[in-house]
């Protein structure tokens, strides 16, 4: 049973599972860095522990730290949330060792699919469809110009450890592929301390389509629909929804098979998140496994009506699932817009400072998911995610009419953001028909940028 949480993060995601515990009447901690010290997260709670200084690399990155405050706090368990430390294996199996629970799948799960080339072999081994390329990491620069030439071009370079749109490379001719293949593994070592690359498939205009799935420790292995993620700028999510436009029943229950199939292989634990592409004729291919909660959970939430937090912690604490797949049902429609400190009129660049002002929207299906607040200093160290603006209705229409609305009502001065970019995209006709893909931020913004 666990006793007491140490939340071994920052931001929304940190309030978000503060609200859960206490909910839940977990006793909890929030562990800061000192550039968070007046975050709304810290000011709640009643019991806190600075970690460290403002850098991540000594705070939130920092094992020993965390452990120190793990032994101080008398807390045995932690909840990673993500980015940071959340899909660590090394971190997941300290914790494993000493008797800590670590909320989220264990230090085996992390391994076998937070490597991407292992992830790839996985899900060919349960028939799992999956993009032509290598099951393996390319060894040779003769290996890659074969392989290259069996697959066809255009091909993508992937880092095996990589995430969030680093070590990634597309290649649309063969006397490319060399150049870009040092570039990649260069980038590979250095973001992720691991230089290994595999080769795929690309896919020009694709769906970003991913399957919420919840698994618990009695064999219980739940999917809880799909959102489509494929409103992204340099593979970086904006908005998110679900269910997904294009996704109809039949394909939702190919969808979550899968999911379910590849989860129950590696006996996953936990939350995570299976992420698929779609091409222009539906097919569907794996891309990877997220070992972790996702930034854009919410939507899946609003409609299913499950706390996927508190699921976590109740899998974690030995609970089984409080729910069948046969009682997944989803309802309406929901939308989340990712409000960054950034300015899209200048190249997104980030906007740190003080918060002047904040009007929050409010009033039927809206939920506004963030740690700021009017005088708060968004510190210039970390991600530039600001809060997650969530809206959602009986039918897609109604919760595209809803976000607009919530769009006019929030009122954010001080830092610039990326809200009135969303207000501009939702009159997009590509959004509005559903019909968008991976790509349509940047080509709307090219436009944009174009002489009238």
């Amino acid at each position: 049973m666990i006793k007491k949480v140490l939340i071994a993060n920052r931001g929304e995601i940190a309030l978000r599972i503060w609200r859960a515990c206490t909910e839940l009447d977990i006793p909890c901690v929030i562990a800061f860095s000192e550039a968070d010290r007046e975050s709304l997260t810290v000011r709640v709670a009643r019991e806190k522990i600075c970690i460290g200084p403002a850098s991540s690399l000594e705070s939130y990155l920092n094992i020993p730290s965390i452990l120190s405050a793990l032994e101080v706090t008398g807390c045995d368990a932690v909840h990673p949330g993500y980015g940071f430390l959340s899909e660590n294996a090394f971190f997941a199996e300290i914790c494993e060792d000493s008797g800590i629970t670590f909320i989220g799948p264990t230090a085996e799960n992390i391994r076998l699919m937070g490597d991407k080339a292992t992830a790839r072999r996985n899900a060919a081994q349960v028939k799992v469809p999956i993009l032509p390329g290598t099951i393996s990491p390319l060894r040779t620069k003769e290996e890659a110009v074969r392989l290259a030439r069996k697959v066809g071009f255009p091909i993508i370079l992937k880092a095996s450890g990589g995430g969030g749109g680093r070590g990634m490379r597309i290649v649309r001719e063969a006397k490319e592929l060399l150049p870009s293949l040092d570039a990649c593994q260069n980038e590979a070592q250095a973001a992720f301390d691991n230089p290994d690359v595999y080769l795929e498939k690309y896919i020009e205009r694709p769906r970003h389509i991913e399957v919420q799935i919840m698994a618990d420790n009695y064999g219980r292995v739940v999917a809880l629909g799909e959102r489509d993620c494929s409103l992204q700028r340099r593979h970086q999510k904006l908005i998110e929804e679900a269910p997904s436009p294009v996704v109809n029943p039949r394909m939702r229950r190919r969808l979550c098979g899968y999911a379910r199939r590849l989860v129950k292989h590696i006996n996953y634990r936990g939350a995570g998140t299976i992420e698929f592409l779609v091409d222009d004729q539906l097919h569907i291919y794996f891309m990877e496994m997220n070992t972790r909660i996702q930034v854009e959970h919410p939507v899946t939430e609003e409609v299913t009506g499950v706390d996927i937090i508190k699921e976590q912690l109740r899998i974690a604490n030995g609970e089984r699932l409080s729910f069948s797949q046969r009682q997944v049902q989803i309802r309406g429609a929901a939308i989340e817009c990712r409000i960054n400190a950034e300015d899209p009129d200048h190249n997104f660049r980030p906007s740190p400072g003080k918060i002047e002002k904040l009007c929050v929207p409010s009033g039927p299906g809206v939920r506004f998911d963030s740690h700021i607040y009017a005088g708060y200093t968004v510190p210039p160290f970390y991600d530039s995610l600001i809060g997650k603006l969530i809206v959602r209705g009986k039918d897609r229409p109604e919760a595209l009419s809803r976000m607009r609305r919530a769009l006019m009502e929030l009122e954010i001065s001080g830092v610039k953001t990326t809200a009135p970019l969303y207000q501009r995209l939702l009159d997009h006709a590509g959004f509005l028909s559903g019909k968008y893909y991976v790509g349509l931020i940047e080509t709307f913004l090219e436009k944009e940028q174009l002489p009238k």
